[in-house]
């Protein structure tokens, strides 16, 4: 489960201009290694500065990778491929959502009701497995929480069988886009172990 700290570290990143999802890799002892930020439409230089200015107050010896996101959606051979959100709609007439996910140059389509906050999570989770992934998770709940910066939406997820719930944190421009870039969050370690099956 993440910190306190790193939820509050997290939500800093996230709020940096073109964010569009955060990863943070540990190190066996529990110390942050690594925090990789998908960012688009703004120049990875210059969000790498303020990124390791953020990180640098957190956790001195993490490092910072800066990935721009419009390169990652073309095929490409890496060592990681990551599951990249390209949109997330809200239909008011009917009270749908609609996300779209691109894995591998693969798309992949969810649609759930619900409202924006459960039908964003929803879609997501459709769009998953309209990918092909396996994700034995359930939504347990999708909230909107107040901050100073705002209003971040918290998912979380909770495993069919036995094991520990997983948390997301995003906010974005609208809510149905935060709840699927926080249930995207959540999943972000279950995703990277279970790519290679896909």
């Amino acid at each position: 489960m993440m910190s306190p700290t790193e939820e509050d570290f997290e939500l800093e990143l996230r709020s940096l201009p073109g964010v569009l999802n955060v990863e943070i890799r540990h190190r066996e002892n529990g110390d942050v290694d690594t925090v990789t930020l998908i960012v688009h439409g703004q120049d990875p230089s210059d969000i790498r500065i303020m990124a390791k200015q953020i990180v640098s107050l957190y956790f001195a010896e993490a490092s910072v990778v800066v990935e721009d996101a419009s390169a990652s959606l073309s095929p490409r051979e890496s060592q990681a491929i990551r599951v990249a959100l390209i949109g997330a709609t809200f239909n008011p007439e009917n009270g749908s959502c609609q996300v779209e996910l691109n894995y591998a140059g693969r798309i992949g389509l969810g649609n759930a009701g619900s409202g924006q906050l459960f039908g964003g999570a929803e879609a997501t989770l459709g769009a998953l497995r309209d990918l092909g992934f396996n994700v034995p998770f359930y939504l347990l709940s999708v909230v909107n929480v107040a901050t100073a910066r705002g209003w971040p939406v918290i998912a979380t997820l909770r495993p069919f069988s036995e094991g520990a719930d997983l948390f997301g944190i995003a906010q974005a421009e609208g809510d149905v886009t935060s709840s699927a870039m926080a249930t995207l969050n959540a999943l972000n370690r279950f995703l990277s172990m279970s790519s290679n099956q896909v």
